[in-house]
Protein backbone atom coordinates (compact mmCIF):
# COMPACT_ATOMS: atom_id res chain seq x y z
CA UNK A 1 0.00 0.00 0.00
CA UNK A 2 2.83 2.35 0.85
CA UNK A 3 4.35 1.66 -2.56
CA UNK A 4 1.18 2.87 -4.32
CA UNK A 5 1.02 6.03 -2.21
CA UNK A 6 4.66 6.74 -3.08
CA UNK A 7 3.93 6.24 -6.80
CA UNK A 8 0.92 8.59 -6.63
CA UNK A 9 3.02 11.26 -4.91
CA UNK A 10 5.89 10.78 -7.36
CA UNK A 11 3.81 11.68 -10.43
CA UNK A 12 2.95 15.28 -9.36
CA UNK A 13 6.55 15.74 -8.23
CA UNK A 14 7.82 14.67 -11.65
CA UNK A 15 5.28 16.98 -13.29
CA UNK A 16 6.47 19.97 -11.28
CA UNK A 17 10.16 19.21 -11.90
CA UNK A 18 9.64 18.70 -15.63
CA UNK A 19 7.63 21.91 -15.98
CA UNK A 20 10.30 23.87 -14.09
CA UNK A 21 13.10 22.41 -16.23
CA UNK A 22 11.30 23.09 -19.51
CA UNK A 23 10.44 26.66 -18.56
CA UNK A 24 13.93 27.45 -17.22
CA UNK A 25 15.80 25.89 -20.17
CA UNK A 26 13.67 27.34 -22.97
CA UNK A 27 13.40 31.09 -23.03
CA UNK A 28 10.95 31.21 -25.94
CA UNK A 29 8.28 29.07 -24.26
CA UNK A 30 7.93 30.88 -20.92
CA UNK A 31 5.26 30.32 -18.31
CA UNK A 32 2.38 31.43 -20.50
CA UNK A 33 3.41 29.08 -23.29
CA UNK A 34 3.76 26.22 -20.82
CA UNK A 35 0.28 26.80 -19.43
CA UNK A 36 -1.12 26.93 -22.96
CA UNK A 37 0.73 23.68 -23.81
CA UNK A 38 -0.74 21.91 -20.78
CA UNK A 39 -4.26 23.16 -21.57
CA UNK A 40 -3.91 22.22 -25.24
CA UNK A 41 -2.72 18.69 -24.49
CA UNK A 42 -5.59 18.31 -22.04
CA UNK A 43 -8.18 19.40 -24.62
CA UNK A 44 -6.76 17.22 -27.40
CA UNK A 45 -6.55 14.31 -25.00
CA UNK A 46 -10.15 14.70 -23.89
CA UNK A 47 -11.33 14.74 -27.52
CA UNK A 48 -9.31 11.56 -28.12
CA UNK A 49 -10.74 9.88 -25.01
CA UNK A 50 -14.26 10.82 -26.07
CA UNK A 51 -13.79 9.34 -29.56
CA UNK A 52 -12.17 6.18 -28.18
CA UNK A 53 -14.95 5.85 -25.61
CA UNK A 54 -17.60 5.92 -28.32
CA UNK A 55 -15.65 3.35 -30.35
CA UNK A 56 -15.28 1.12 -27.27
CA UNK A 57 -19.00 1.31 -26.51
CA UNK A 58 -19.75 0.28 -30.11
CA UNK A 59 -17.36 -2.67 -29.82
CA UNK A 60 -18.98 -3.63 -26.52
CA UNK A 61 -22.45 -3.61 -28.09
CA UNK A 62 -21.23 -5.76 -31.00
CA UNK A 63 -19.66 -8.26 -28.58
CA UNK A 64 -22.86 -8.49 -26.56
CA UNK A 65 -24.94 -8.92 -29.73
CA UNK A 66 -22.66 -11.79 -30.77
CA UNK A 67 -23.14 -13.41 -27.36
CA UNK A 68 -19.52 -12.95 -26.24
CA UNK A 69 -18.50 -11.37 -22.92
CA UNK A 70 -17.00 -7.92 -23.52
CA UNK A 71 -14.00 -8.36 -21.22
CA UNK A 72 -11.49 -6.47 -23.38
CA UNK A 73 -13.95 -3.66 -23.99
CA UNK A 74 -14.65 -3.30 -20.27
CA UNK A 75 -10.92 -3.08 -19.57
CA UNK A 76 -10.57 -0.52 -22.36
CA UNK A 77 -13.35 1.51 -20.76
CA UNK A 78 -11.57 1.47 -17.40
CA UNK A 79 -8.28 2.45 -19.01
CA UNK A 80 -10.03 5.29 -20.88
CA UNK A 81 -11.49 6.58 -17.61
CA UNK A 82 -7.97 6.55 -16.12
CA UNK A 83 -6.67 8.27 -19.27
CA UNK A 84 -9.27 11.01 -18.89
CA UNK A 85 -8.27 11.56 -15.26
CA UNK A 86 -4.58 11.76 -16.18
CA UNK A 87 -5.28 14.15 -19.07
CA UNK A 88 -7.36 16.47 -16.88
CA UNK A 89 -4.55 16.69 -14.33
CA UNK A 90 -2.22 19.49 -15.38
CA UNK A 91 1.32 18.44 -16.16
CA UNK A 92 3.41 16.91 -18.91
CA UNK A 93 4.00 13.53 -17.20
CA UNK A 94 0.31 12.98 -16.49
CA UNK A 95 -0.54 14.02 -20.05
CA UNK A 96 2.00 11.50 -21.41
CA UNK A 97 0.50 8.72 -19.25
CA UNK A 98 -2.98 9.78 -20.35
CA UNK A 99 -2.03 9.63 -24.03
CA UNK A 100 -0.45 6.20 -23.53
CA UNK A 101 -3.74 4.95 -22.09
CA UNK A 102 -5.91 6.68 -24.70
CA UNK A 103 -4.16 5.66 -27.93
CA UNK A 104 -5.19 2.12 -29.00
CA UNK A 105 -1.68 1.15 -30.16
CA UNK A 106 -0.28 1.56 -26.65
CA UNK A 107 -3.47 0.70 -24.74
CA UNK A 108 -3.68 -2.86 -26.13
CA UNK A 109 -0.32 -4.01 -24.65
CA UNK A 110 -1.16 -2.26 -21.38
CA UNK A 111 -4.51 -4.09 -21.31
CA UNK A 112 -2.81 -7.43 -22.03
CA UNK A 113 -0.27 -6.89 -19.24
CA UNK A 114 -3.04 -5.82 -16.86
CA UNK A 115 -5.01 -8.98 -17.60
CA UNK A 116 -2.01 -11.27 -17.28
CA UNK A 117 -0.35 -9.86 -14.18
CA UNK A 118 -3.23 -8.32 -12.19
CA UNK A 119 -6.71 -9.49 -13.12
CA UNK A 120 -6.24 -13.22 -13.79
CA UNK A 121 -4.05 -13.85 -10.70
CA UNK A 122 -6.48 -11.92 -8.50
CA UNK A 123 -9.49 -13.78 -9.92
CA UNK A 124 -7.71 -17.14 -9.52
CA UNK A 125 -6.85 -16.29 -5.93
CA UNK A 126 -10.43 -15.39 -5.11
CA UNK A 127 -12.07 -18.32 -6.95
CA UNK A 128 -9.54 -21.07 -6.31
CA UNK A 129 -8.66 -21.38 -10.00
CA UNK A 130 -12.17 -21.40 -11.45
CA UNK A 131 -11.64 -18.07 -13.27
CA UNK A 132 -8.89 -19.37 -15.55
CA UNK A 133 -9.77 -23.06 -15.49
CA UNK A 134 -6.80 -24.15 -13.36
CA UNK A 135 -8.92 -26.41 -11.19
CA UNK A 136 -8.04 -29.88 -10.00
CA UNK A 137 -11.08 -32.04 -10.48
CA UNK A 138 -9.39 -35.40 -9.95
CA UNK A 139 -6.26 -36.58 -8.22
CA UNK A 140 -3.78 -34.57 -6.24
CA UNK A 141 -2.65 -31.07 -7.33
CA UNK A 142 0.89 -31.45 -6.03
CA UNK A 143 3.12 -34.29 -7.11
CA UNK A 144 3.99 -36.61 -4.28
CA UNK A 145 0.94 -35.60 -2.22
CA UNK A 146 -1.29 -38.04 -0.36
CA UNK A 147 1.26 -39.81 1.78
CA UNK A 148 4.12 -39.78 -0.70
CA UNK A 149 2.23 -41.33 -3.58
CA UNK A 150 3.89 -40.74 -6.93
CA UNK A 151 1.93 -40.30 -10.12
CA UNK A 152 3.23 -42.47 -12.92
CA UNK A 153 0.68 -41.35 -15.51
CA UNK A 154 -2.47 -39.22 -15.67
CA UNK A 155 -4.71 -41.03 -13.18
CA UNK A 156 -2.61 -43.83 -11.70
CA UNK A 157 -0.77 -43.46 -8.40
CA UNK A 158 1.97 -45.85 -7.30
CA UNK A 159 1.61 -46.56 -3.60
CA UNK A 160 4.98 -48.29 -3.47
CA UNK A 161 6.03 -51.90 -2.90
CA UNK A 162 4.17 -53.86 -0.24
CA UNK A 163 1.73 -51.00 0.29
CA UNK A 164 -1.23 -53.14 -0.63
CA UNK A 165 -2.09 -56.78 -0.63
CA UNK A 166 -4.83 -58.87 -2.17
CA UNK A 167 -6.61 -61.07 0.37
CA UNK A 168 -8.50 -63.21 -2.05
CA UNK A 169 -10.38 -62.63 -5.22
CA UNK A 170 -12.66 -59.77 -4.08
CA UNK A 171 -10.89 -58.05 -1.18
CA UNK A 172 -7.72 -56.10 -0.69
CA UNK A 173 -6.06 -53.91 1.95
CA UNK A 174 -4.02 -50.76 1.52
CA UNK A 175 -1.34 -49.62 3.95
CA UNK A 176 -1.25 -45.82 3.91
CA UNK A 177 1.83 -45.67 6.09
CA UNK A 178 0.40 -43.27 8.66
CA UNK A 179 1.57 -43.52 12.24
CA UNK A 180 -1.32 -44.15 14.59
CA UNK A 181 -1.32 -45.28 18.15
CA UNK A 182 -3.06 -48.44 19.29
CA UNK A 183 -5.64 -46.36 21.22
CA UNK A 184 -6.89 -44.79 18.01
CA UNK A 185 -7.12 -48.23 16.36
CA UNK A 186 -9.22 -49.60 19.22
CA UNK A 187 -11.86 -46.90 18.68
CA UNK A 188 -12.11 -47.71 14.99
CA UNK A 189 -12.26 -51.52 15.11
CA UNK A 190 -16.03 -51.55 14.79
CA UNK A 191 -16.10 -49.09 11.84
CA UNK A 192 -15.42 -50.96 8.58
CA UNK A 193 -14.86 -47.70 6.62
CA UNK A 194 -12.20 -46.25 8.96
CA UNK A 195 -8.63 -46.23 7.71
Amino acid sequence: MLRWIFALLLIPFLDAVLLAVVVSQTSYVGWVGMVLLVVLTGLIGMLLVRAEGRRTIGKMQRSLAAGKPPTNELLDGGLLIAAGAFLLTPGLVTDAIGFLLAIPVTRIPIRAALKRFVIVPYADKKTGGFASGNVWTFGFPDQGGAGGADSSDGGTYDLGDDAYSVDGEDSYTIDFGDDRTDDADDDRDDDPFAR
